[in-house]
């Protein structure tokens, strides 16, 4: 019995001290002093100020760093396709010097120009130039320039008869139109008055 005592008195001793605690919550907090209102309220002035001014700064690095890289980017931003136009050029100077020997073969050499031309169309490929070559299709006045209208009997009304100058778009965009004649289709018997 006495351990039942002993837990009685324990619980009784622990529910003053809850009871306290309680009441000391529900219990209104002095308001601050004005003096403490005008402290606070200064610290925290500061300390937007001071948020205030690191972002002023990383905006301005930021703004720096981007105006940095944007000059990096247009002074840099063909050198991968000069890197793959290299090989072009290395392969017109052996030309220029088998051309420049006494031996030299016209039909080889303009079997190797060939295929100059070839590896340097494929190069400007590689990097969204598109070869505009429209011999036999439909005018498309976006596309193509029309030079002048021929009669034909193989090929008809409105489609391209002849490319006068290929033309050239990157990744969609139009750089040059090909300078194309049109057929204006069968050549009309002329009428006799």
């Amino acid at each position: 019995m006495t351990s039942k005592a002993s837990q009685e008195s324990t619980e009784q001793n622990d529910q003053p001290a809850a009871a306290t605690a309680a009441e000391a919550d529900t219990q209104p907090k002095a308001a601050p002093t004005p003096e403490e209102q005008v402290v606070a309220a200064k610290s925290e002035a500061a300390s937007h100020f001071d948020r205030y001014v690191r972002a002023v700064a990383d905006h301005e690095n930021f703004r720096k760093r981007v105006t940095r890289e944007k000059d990096e980017l247009r002074q840099y931003a063909a050198s991968r396709v000069l890197e793959d136009l290299l090989p072009v050029l290395d392969n017109l100077g052996l030309g220029l010097a088998a051309a420049a020997q006494p031996n030299a073969d016209l039909k080889t050499l303009s079997e190797g120009v060939a295929m100059v031309q070839t590896q340097l169309k494929s190069a400007l490929e590689q990097h969204g130039l598109k070869e505009i070559n429209p011999v036999g299709q439909a005018f498309d006045a976006h596309q193509h320039e029309a030079l002048s209208q021929q009669p034909s009997t193989e090929v008809k009304e409105g489609d391209v008869l002849n490319v006068i100058r290929v033309g050239y778009s990157l990744n969609g965009r139009l750089l040059r139109p090909a300078s194309v004649v049109v057929s204006s289709g069968a050549a009309k018997p002329e009428e006799k008055e």
